[in-house]
């Protein structure tokens, strides 16, 4: 696992490539609608803003997210609707500026967490790289969705590794949002960099294991593509169900990604 600094550094880079994603563009853009049925451009960034608010009141005041979290324990859609409803008032300069606000308060809050202490999170306490993954997991699946509405691509960049990795912490998330058992043995996941490293994580003799591209590893785990239209491959019988259900986030799976619904996008697989 990289330290707490390289995670942090890599995700204040992905804040901000996100939020020059939306820089400048006028009111009707923002609110143009996103492959997420039913979130617009606007409703992305407020949703990535709330995120960041969450992450960087855990780190600096546990007492102040307690109570958060306990309003969001009964009813967690309850509370990302009034989230939503809360940021994406703003006109888009205010909300863009509120995103940038809120992620680079998340970043100086985790970085300042003394070292072997954890973060208080949503289910479990977190170590501060783990949470800083998180956010990198968030921030690209909600950035796809807005690249997809702009008809923009990203380049992958050595910055997947984070949440390639905490995929692989998360691997039983897809198992237990659908009532499923997950398997006891572990898998092994070989994905191969944008730079053309291989990035591996699990025990090499483990039976079940996935490989292929990390960004297409990325996008499965955030259900930003479908896997028919993605270069991933499963060995052994549960890694091949794994590829249906995979999710690195808790909580309801969604619609997910059409097969083909983005086979017009050239260059992706």
């Amino acid at each position: 696992m990289n330290s707490l600094n390289d995670v942090l550094k890599d995700l204040a880079t992905d804040i901000e490539e996100t939020a020059r994603l939306v820089e400048g563009l006028d009111e009707t853009a923002w609110n143009a609608p996103t492959p997420a049925p039913g979130w617009r451009i606007a409703d992305q960034i407020a949703h990535l803003t709330f995120i960041f608010h969450l992450a960087g009141t855990a780190a600096s005041d546990p007492e102040a997210f307690a109570r958060i979290a306990a309003g969001a324990s009964h009813d967690f859609d309850g509370a990302v609707d009034a989230a939503l409803r809360r940021f994406n008032q703003f006109p888009p300069d205010q909300l863009l500026a509120r995103f940038r606000a809120s992620g680079r308060a998340s970043v100086d809050a985790l970085a300042a967490v003394p070292e072997g202490e954890v973060v208080p999170w949503l289910v479990n306490p977190l170590p501060p790289a783990v949470l800083a993954s998180a956010g990198i997991m968030e921030v690209f699946g909600h950035g796809q969705d807005i690249a997809d509405a702009l008809g923009v691509r990203r380049e992958p960049t050595g910055r997947l590794r984070h949440l390639v990795f905490f995929a692989f912490l998360t691997r039983d998330f897809g198992y237990l949002s659908r009532g499923l058992t997950p398997p006891a043995e572990p898998f092994r996941i070989e994905v191969t960099s944008p730079a053309g490293e291989l990035w591996a994580f699990g025990p090499e003799e483990a039976t079940d294991r996935i490989t292929g591209p990390a960004e297409d590893f990325c996008l499965l785990v955030t259900r930003r593509r479908h896997r028919a239209d993605l270069a991933l491959e499963a060995e052994g019988a549960e890694a091949e169900r794994w590829l249906d259900i995979a999710q690195a986030y808790r909580g309801p799976a969604g619609e997910g990604r059409r097969p083909g619904q983005f086979a017009d996008r050239g260059g992706e697989h």
